[in-house]
């Protein structure tokens, strides 16, 4: 190629390409200034990017368009231990996604017991900061104990207490039920170390009965059947990426 010929690719075409708009779309979206490239917003048409380094954001969320990351959903069963390989022939999370072409890992861990919302991705940037708790991605569980729960738990979760690894505190705490000697408890925190939940309620004198998490940020189960994949919408990519600062 020429020197003189102009390089990369036009940013409607890349837009496009991503799955973010039609091309005619895409031109509209530029010029009312909704797009921005390496944190500069673009409103000329002619703009030329390179794919595979350009950060590209979307009226304020970032999206993905080198078209080799993969960001999915699984809704983990009890059961299920959290590997992608298990050499005692255990059921793990790498059996829901051994079609895959991709090399894929999990996000964080949830122990063999605690079912749901499990996010599967070979994007290592992302993965790494989901897990690091400086970034302070909130997730959310639903915690079954056995009752009555005294109304001052919420409280002194929410205060903090100290376990044998360091303080830990809630950062939401709310009774949705209590029926038939059973509280149904949903619980928010940033904290990713093992078991914190468990162990959380373990201290306080309400061990856990069953726990499923239903969100990661933005992320949430929803109508995810038990073993269910389903891939991340441009939108929730954009926002976990907005919440750890890529």
């Amino acid at each position: 190629m020429s020197s003189s010929e102009p390089q990369g690719v036009r940013l409607q075409k890349v837009l496009s390409k991503a799955g973010i708009a039609s091309r005619r779309v895409a031109e509209d979206m530029i010029a009312e200034g909704r797009v921005a490239v390496d944190g500069e917003i673009v409103t000329e048409q002619g703009r030329r990017v390179d794919p595979e380094l350009a950060v590209i954001h979307v009226d304020g969320l970032r999206v993905m368009v080198t078209g080799n990351l993969v960001h999915l959903a699984l809704n983990k069963p009890r059961g299920v231990h959290t590997t992608m390989s298990d050499d005692r022939g255990r059921p793990c999370v790498g059996d829901y996604v051994a079609d895959h072409e991709e090399r894929l890992f999990h996000v964080g861990r949830l122990d063999a017991e605690t079912e749901g919302l499990l996010l599967l991705t070979n994007d290592g940037e992302l993965a790494h900061r989901l897990m690091h708790p400086s970034y302070n991605v909130y997730k959310t569980y639903l915690v079954e104990v056995a009752g009555p729960v005294h109304r001052d738990l919420g409280r002194k979760l929410l205060a903090g207490v100290e376990l044998e690894d360091g303080p830990v505190r809630l950062d939401k705490y709310h009774v949705k039920d209590a029926n038939g000697g059973r509280v149904l408890i949903e619980v928010v925190l940033h904290e990713g170390r093992n078991r914190i939940v468990r162990r959380l309620f373990d201290l306080v004198g309400h061990p856990v009965l069953r726990l499923v998490r239903t969100a990661v940020g933005e992320v949430r189960l929803a109508g995810l059947r038990p073993s269910a994949l389903r891939p991340l919408t441009r939108a929730e990519v954009g926002a976990l990426y907005k919440n750890v600062g890529l």
